[in-house]
C-alpha cells in the first residue's frame, strides 16, 4: 500500500441486524470506514456481504442498528437520499442500458447533478447557448474525463451490450464515478473476469482511491485481490462478524481461516 493519509471515520455501522421473516441475514454487525481507505468486506457465499451493502445504500431497512455518515445518524435512508449524500454503487449484476452507448450510460450517473429543467430551457437565448446547453457541455466534459481515465475512449459510441464483459464492468464503474461519490460501494467488481481484466480493474480501483481520493467499500471473492489492495478487511460468516483488521491480521485469524480461507484456499 502507498503512504496515503487515512482520514477520520466517514461511515460508522453500529449493531446492524437484518431479518427476513424468521431468517437472520445479519446479526449485530458493527464496523467503520475511514476517509480515503479501501475497506473490504469478505466471507463465504451467503455470509451477508451484499445484504450489508444493501443496508448501507438504502435498499434494505435494517431491523436494528444505525448507520452514521459524516456525523449524521440514520436508522434508514432511501437509495436516492444516500446517492444525494455522496454514496455511489456498482452492482454484481450489471445495471447498464445495453442498447445505449458507453458515453450515454456514463452520463446517466450525472442525473443527480443536472439542475436544468424546462424553465432553464425557456430562458435559452435564441442567438446563443442557454444555461441548459452550457450545463450539458460541462457534464459531457466531466464524462469524457472519466472515459479517458478508464481508458475506454475507443468505445465511446459503442452500445454497451456489444462490449466484452470486462469492459462492461469498467463502464459500470464509470457510471458510478460520474456521480462524484465520496464513498464508492463496489459489489464484486471482478466477478467473472479473467486474470488480465482483474489486474486492470485492480489498477483502476487503486487509481480512483488515489487520484480522486474516493473512499471505497469493496465486496470481493478473490482473496489475493483483497489482501493486495485493502487497508482493512471485515469478515462475515453466516451474517455475523468474525474478523476485522488489516489484511495481515485477518489472514492469520483462526476463525477466518476456518470459515473461509481454509475451506477454499
Amino acid at each position: 500500500m502507498s503512504d496515503k493519509k487515512i482520514g477520520d471515520v466517514i461511515l460508522d455501522i453500529k449493531n446492524i441486524s437484518l431479518r427476513f421473516g424468521g431468517v437472520k441475514a445479519l446479526t449485530d454487525i458493527s464496523f467503520n470506514v475511514r476517509e480515503h481507505e479501501i475497506r473490504s468486506i469478505i466471507g463465504p457465499n451467503g455470509a451477508g456481504k451484499s445484504s450489508m451493502l444493501n443496508c448501507i445504500n438504502g435498499v434494505y431497512t435494517p431491523t436494528e442498528g444505525s448507520i452514521t455518515f459524516r456525523g449524521k445518524t440514520f436508522a434508514h435512508m432511501n437509495s436516492r437520499q444516500v446517492a444525494e449524500m455522496g454514496v455511489a454503487r456498482t452492482f454484481q449484476n450489471l445495471a447498464l442500458f445495453k442498447g445505449m452507448s458507453v458515453i450515454d450510460n456514463i452520463m446517466t450517473g450525472r442525473n443527480l447533478k443536472i439542475k436544468s429543467g424546462l424553465l432553464w430551457q425557456a430562458l435559452r437565448n435564441p442567438f446563443g447557448i442557454g444555461p441548459a446547453d452550457k450545463e450539458e457541455i460541462a457534464h459531457r466534459e466531466f464524462v469524457e474525463h472519466i472515459i479517458d481515465f478508464l481508458e475506454i475512449q475507443a468505445y465511446r459510441k459503442t452500445p454497451v451490450g456489444q462490449l466484452p464483459y470486462g469492459l462492461q464492468k469498467r463502464v459500470d464503474l464509470g457510471r458510478a464515478l460520474a456521480m462524484e461519490p465520496q464513498v464508492l460501494l463496489l459489489d464484486e467488481p471482478m466477478a467473472g473476469m479473467n486474470v488480465e481484466e482483474k489486474q486492470d480493474m485492480c489498477r483502476f480501483i487503486l487509481d480512483v482511491n488515489d487520484e480522486f481520493g474516493t473512499t471505497i467499500v469493496l465486496i470481493e471473492h478473490d482473496m489475493g485481490v483483497v489482501m493486495d489492495i485493502s487497508d482493512r478487511v471485515v469478515v462475515l460468516d453466516y451474517g455475523k462478524k468474525i474478523g476485522d483488521g488489516p489484511p495481515d491480521e485477518v489472514r492469520n485469524n483462526e476463525d477466518v481461516i476456518r470459515a473461509y480461507l481454509g475451506s477454499s484456499h
